[in-house]
C-alpha cells in the first residue's frame, strides 16, 4: 500500500471515529436535553396521554383530567374552584410550562418521578402511575380570605405558628387555570390575562413585595427589646414629637395628631402607630441592627421556598440616618410580602420560634403511600427570646383591644395585631397600601393562627384607606375560620 492510500485510509478512519464520538455524545449527553426540551412535542404527548395525579386540599382533589377530542394530546387538566386555589396550584397547560405546585411537582404528577417506579417499571421502561400532592391549605380559611378580599386587589396568607403549615394563600383578582390548559384556546386566554391591567397572574400572596408600612414596626420593636435599648414595652422611650429626620428639616409626622406619642412606650407607640417613636428608634439602633433583626425574621432571603418560590422581602443597606428613620416605619426601600408579614406574627405568637412555612404536607404515590412528609421535616429556629415575644404579644393585644386594630376583635379568642398604611407613589400621590398582620388563639380549644393581609387597591375613598378599615376585616374572617 503506497503512502497516499495509507494517508487516505487513516483520514477516513478518523472521520468514522469522529462520527461515532459525535453520535455517542448526542445519544448519551445531549439526548436527555433534547428529550426534555419544551419544544419536543413527544413530551407533551406523553404527559397528556393519560390523567395526571392530583393536588389535594382538605382531603378533596381540586384538580382533575378530562378526555379531549381530535387531538394527539389525549387528556387536559381541569380545576375545581380554580380561581380560589390558583395562587397555590398554578396551572398545567398543554401550551405553556406549568407553574406553582403544578410545575414544582410535574414529574410526580405525570409519573416520571423515579420514586414512583416499581422494579417492573424500571425493567420495561413503562411510565409509573402518577402521584399526588397533599397541601396544608385549610379550605375554610382559604374561602374566608377569598370572599373577604372580594373585589379588592390584594393578597393574604394564614399560617399555623406551631407547625409552619400555610393554611391559606390567596391573591385577588385571581384567574381560572382551566382557561390555560387546552392548547387550542390557551393562547387567547394568555393574551387576555396578560393584557389585564389588574395583573391576575401575579401572585400577590407570595410574589408581590410592597412597602409594609407600620406593620414593620413590630420588627423594629423586637430589635430594640433584644438589643436592650428598651427593657420592656412599658418603658418610656426617648422620642420627641415631632421628630425631625436627621440631617433634614422634615418632621416625621403622626397620622393621629392628638395621639400621646411624645416619649411613648413601645406599647403605646404600637397602639397609636407613632411614627416619631419608631423612626427615632431605628436611628438609635442603627441600620445594621435593624437589618440583622429583619433578616432573622426572613427578610433578604433570596430562596424562601414553601416550596413555591416566594419573592424576597427586602430591608435595604447603605442608607443615611434620615433614610434609616423612614425604614423604621416600613417605608423608604423596605418591602414585604403577605407571607413575610404573616411569618413575623407567627414567630411572635409562637414564643419567638419560627417554623419553616410550607404549603405541602406530603407527597404520595398512586396508592397513597407517603414519599416525603414535609410536616416532619420543617425546620425551627429561635428568632427572638420568649420574653421579647411575650412582650410583643401583649402590646399587639393592646392594638386590637384599644388601638388602631379594633376591627380584628373576635369573641372567644385572644387576638393581637398591627395595622399599616404604606405610602404609595411620589409624595404619596397614589392610593396607599393597607396592611394588617395579627395572631389569634382560641379561648376554648388549642387552635391558633397568624395572618397578614395586604390590600393594594380597593374602591374605597382615599380618606377611608387604612389597615383597620380594609385589611383587618379580612384578617378577622380568616382567623375566625381557622379557630373553628
Amino acid at each position: 500500500m503506497n503512502k497516499t492510500i495509507r494517508r487516505a485510509s487513516v483520514f477516513a478512519l478518523l472521520l468514522v471515529l469522529s462520527l461515532l464520538v459525535r453520535a455517542t455524545w448526542l445519544q448519551f449527553y445531549d439526548g436527555k436535553a433534547l428529550a426534555d426540551d419544551n419544544d419536543n412535542r413527544r413530551n407533551a404527548i406523553a404527559t397528556y396521554s393519560r390523567p395526571l395525579g392530583n393536588i389535594i386540599v382538605g382531603g378533596d382533589t381540586v384538580t382533575g383530567s378530562t378526555r379531549t377530542k381530535g387531538s394527539d394530546l389525549a387528556y387536559k387538566r381541569t380545576y375545581t374552584d380554580g380561581e380560589l386555589y390558583a395562587a397555590v396550584t398554578g396551572y398545567a397547560s398543554q401550551a405553556y410550562a406549568p407553574t406553582q405546585l403544578e410545575g414544582i411537582y410535574k414529574d410526580l404528577l405525570n409519573g416520571t418521578d423515579n420514586r414512583l417506579k416499581t422494579v417492573m417499571d424500571t425493567v420495561t421502561g413503562k411510565r409509573a402511575e402518577p402521584g399526588d400532592v397533599v397541601t396544608t391549605i385549610d379550605p375554610a380559611v382559604q374561602k374566608a380570605a377569598y370572599r373577604a378580599l372580594g373585589d379588592k386587589k390584594g393578597g393574604a396568607v394564614a399560617i399555623d405558628p406551631r407547625t409552619g403549615r400555610i393554611l391559606a394563600a390567596v391573591s385577588t383578582p385571581s384567574y381560572d387555570p382551566s382557561s390555560l390548559t387546552d392548547a387550542n384556546t390557551a393562547g387567547k386566554a394568555w393574551k387576555s390575562l396578560n393584557a389585564d391591567k389588574d395583573k391576575p397572574l401575579t401572585n400577590r400572596a407570595l410574589r408581590q413585595p410592597l412597602p409594609p408600612g407600620s406593620t414593620f414596626k413590630l420588627v423594629v420593636a423586637a430589635a430594640a427589646l433584644e438589643d436592650g435599648l428598651y427593657h420592656d414595652v412599658d418603658q418610656h422611650t426617648d422620642s420627641p414629637d415631632p421628630y425631625t429626620l436627621p440631617g433634614t428639616v422634615r418632621p416625621l409626622s403622626n397620622e393621629n395628631k392628638s395621639a400621646p406619642c411624645r416619649n411613648a412606650p413601645i406599647r403605646v407607640a404600637l397602639q397609636y402607630s407613632c411614627n416619631n417613636v419608631f423612626g427615632k428608634m431605628a436611628v438609635d439602633l442603627g441600620q445594621d441592627k435593624v437589618r440583622a433583626m429583619a433578616e432573622k425574621f426572613g427578610f433578604n432571603n433570596e430562596a424562601q421556598d414553601v416550596p413555591v418560590r416566594a419573592y424576597p422581602s427586602v430591608y435595604p443597606s447603605g442608607m443615611d440616618k434620615a433614610q434609616t428613620a423612614l425604614t423604621g416605619i416600613g417605608q423608604f426601600d423596605v418591602t414585604a410580602t403577605p407571607l413575610q408579614m404573616a411569618l413575623v406574627s407567627a414567630t411572635i405568637a409562637d414564643g419567638g420560634k419560627q417554623v419553616a412555612p410550607h404549603v405541602v404536607a406530603r407527597i404520595t404515590d398512586s396508592g397513597g403511600d407517603v414519599l416525603k412528609d414535609f410536616d416532619d421535616s420543617a425546620d425551627t429556629e429561635e428568632v427572638i427570646s420568649s420574653t421579647t415575644a411575650e412582650q410583643l404579644q401583649s402590646a399587639m393585644r393592646t392594638v386590637v383591644k384599644d388601638g388602631t386594630g379594633t376591627n380584628a376583635l373576635i369573641d372567644g379568642a385572644t387576638v393581637g395585631g398591627k395595622t399599616g398604611t404604606a405610602q404609595h407613589g411620589e409624595n404619596n400621590s397614589k392610593t396607599p397600601y393597607a396592611w394588617f398582620t395579627s395572631y389569634a388563639k382560641s379561648d376554648s380549644n388549642d387552635k391558633e393562627v397568624a395572618v397578614a393581609v395586604m390590600v393594594e387597591q380597593s374602591d374605597a375613598a382615599r380618606s377611608e384607606v387604612s389597615g383597620n378599615g380594609l385589611a383587618a376585616p379580612v384578617a378577622k374572617a380568616m382567623m375566625q375560620a381557622a379557630l373553628k
